[in-house]
């Protein structure tokens, strides 16, 4: 075969053989295809689109182009979730616990935060100790005696992905949506589950800030699933706001700790009990969405989801009283509250902004060597629809510089937009696509 030839078809609009897809892929991953030639074949990919049986080959190829994870000596049927990324986005740490407390194992690979959306690893690296760097037998062994574990992606986890992702990157053809389903169904598929419930993000805070293409990723991971013979299941939520009060890593845990003792945010929860209940019900621990969300509250009323985050927390190195006393996280020496000039309800949120203002405090990663500071962040207190008087404060801010904290306060003012006219609350859920 020769590049040159699929970069003529795809030019054309013709659509690849599986053969040619997976030949690409395999080749451009042990380095005998130059970044230039897929760099066309990337472009021509742009503007022709795939159809569904190229992205599901696409797919499967970047997924075997390293370790496939084997997860059958874990018992009983492995359910996955992800997360396109947003603002405040700490549902793995409430929804893991919950669905486990209910015996569905959570064997998840989860990766850092990079840029404004903050990464599971960060925000359990809040707990001294913690570590998820585990061994595949501690892995196993957690997942079958206790239910969950969640470690780091392995370097060799779809290696063609991350090589195309890092030349998408540059060439201006990271959002094209077989691309990026593609992208994220190949770690998924390679991690091992047998189920997966995808949780896509839409709004200002959000990689697809139009629902029309939120819907339309979506449904073409659904679609990936469905051909890969994995059920699958992805929930649009809105990202016109941060998901909860909490944005920043030790700030999140906390909310999320305080989730499972059953008060926490009502569209956290919200969010968890739609994902977990479709979790719940993928691993056969209930017998209706509407059962399993009934379950999943009662581990909240009862406990037992709580006491899961604890054994997991203790399972993987960490600190487990920090669960049940959050004063010990470390907190933030300059704690301002921020007030708007005006007056008036809040119309808009440009929640992305939010999630630079939390990196300039030193909460994300600019790149992939920055080290965080996990005390920092933001409390939210003004959220769409609220009533803003003078003098009000919208929001607490945490951090540990002077200089940072008063940019990050100025970026978080410019990100909220008021109204004299009340506007109603968003819809938070949605669209469930099945």
């Amino acid at each position: 075969m020769r590049m040159y030839d699929l970069i003529e078809e795809k030019k054309l609009g013709h659509p690849l053989t599986s053969e040619e897809i997976e030949w690409f892929v395999a080749s451009y991953t042990k380095g005998d295809i130059p970044d230039y030639q897929v760099s066309a074949l990337l472009m021509a990919i742009y503007f022709q689109g795939m159809n569904n049986d190229e992205t599901v080959t696409l797919t499967l190829a970047m997924a075997k182009s390293g370790d496939m994870l084997d997860l059958s000596k874990i018992d009983g049927i492995k359910v996955d979730k992800h997360s396109t990324g947003g603002v405040g986005d700490k549902t793995s740490l409430v929804v893991a616990p919950m669905v486990s407390a209910l015996g569905v194992p959570v064997a998840k690979m989860s990766g850092r935060g990079l840029g404004h959306t903050g990464g599971t690893i960060d925000k359990l690296e809040s707990f001294p100790g913690f570590s998820t760097s585990i061994s595949e037998e501690t892995f196993i062994n957690n997942v079958n005696t206790i239910k969950i574990a969640i470690a780091g992606q392995t370097a060799n986890l779809a290696p063609a992905d991350k090589k195309l992702y890092a030349l998408r990157d540059v060439t201006a053809t990271v959002d094209q949506i077989s691309l990026i389903a593609s992208s994220i169904m190949s770690k998924k598929i390679a991690s091992g589950a047998n189920a997966i419930v995808l949780d896509v993000k839409t709004g200002s805070g959000a990689f697809m800030r139009e629902e029309k293409e939120a819907l339309k990723l979506a449904r073409t991971m659904v679609e990936i699933g469905k051909g890969l013979g994995r059920e699958t299941t992805a929930v649009i939520s809105d990202m016109n706001q941060p998901l909860g009060f909490a944005v920043g890593n030790n700030l999140e845990v906390i909310e999320a700790i305080n989730t499972l003792k059953g008060h926490g945010p009502a569209d956290l929860l919200e969010l968890c009990l739609t994902l977990g209940s479709h979790m719940t019900y993928f691993a056969k621990k209930a017998n209706s969405i509407e059962e399993a969300r009934e379950k999943l509250l009662k581990t909240i009323e009862d406990g037992s989801a709580l006491e899961q985050l604890k054994r997991f927390v203790t399972a993987q190195g960490g600190d487990a009283s920090y669960v049940d006393d959050t004063s010990k996280f470390p907190v933030a020496s300059i704690i301002e509250e921020i007030v708007l000039d005006g007056e008036g309800f809040v119309d808009y949120i440009e929640t992305e902004e939010i999630g630079f203002a939390a990196m300039m405090l030193g909460g994300g990663r600019e790149t992939k060597d920055s080290v965080i500071d996990l005390s920092v962040g933001f409390i939210v207190h003004k959220k769409i629809g609220d009533k803003v008087n003078k003098g009000d404060s919208i929001a607490t801010i945490y951090g540990n510089s002077k200089g940072q904290v008063d940019s990050a306060t100025k970026r978080f003012v410019e990100a909220y937009s008021l109204s004299s006219e009340h506007k109603d609350k968003v819809k938070f859920i949605k669209e469930i696509v099945s």
